[in-house]
């Protein structure tokens, strides 16, 4: 949305994508930028939820490309709690560094 701040922005891209509102004292990290250019800003706020009641809103694309046809797929496929080394394995590779630099709010 134009003009939106990032951390509103944030918040309710979370709550569109997992069904869940969050809140509580965000801490910024540091941006990253991936490898086709895009710079994604990240905070990290201490929360909770049940990962089986992620309810994501859908976006729609052209299914099988060039096929003409429309189909809505979920924003997120599944969520789940991972230990540290898994999760690094699991995100993109560009955005990692949020989790060593969240790892160092928590020891």
């Amino acid at each position: 949305m134009d003009n939106e701040d990032p951390l509103t922005a944030a918040k309710r891209e979370f709550k569109e994508e997992t069904g869940y509102e969050v809140s509580g004292e965000f801490t910024a990290l540091m941006p990253i930028k991936q490898k086709g250019g895009k710079i994604v800003l990240c905070w990290a706020v201490e929360g909770d939820f049940d990962q089986n009641e992620v309810k994501s809103n859908t976006f729609e694309i052209e299914w099988p490309p060039k096929s003409g046809q429309r189909k809505s797929f979920p924003e997120i496929d599944r969520a789940g709690w991972f230990a540290f080394e898994e999760a690094q394995q699991l995100i993109n590779e560009a955005q990692r560094s949020f989790l060593i630099e969240t790892l160092k709010f928590l020891t």
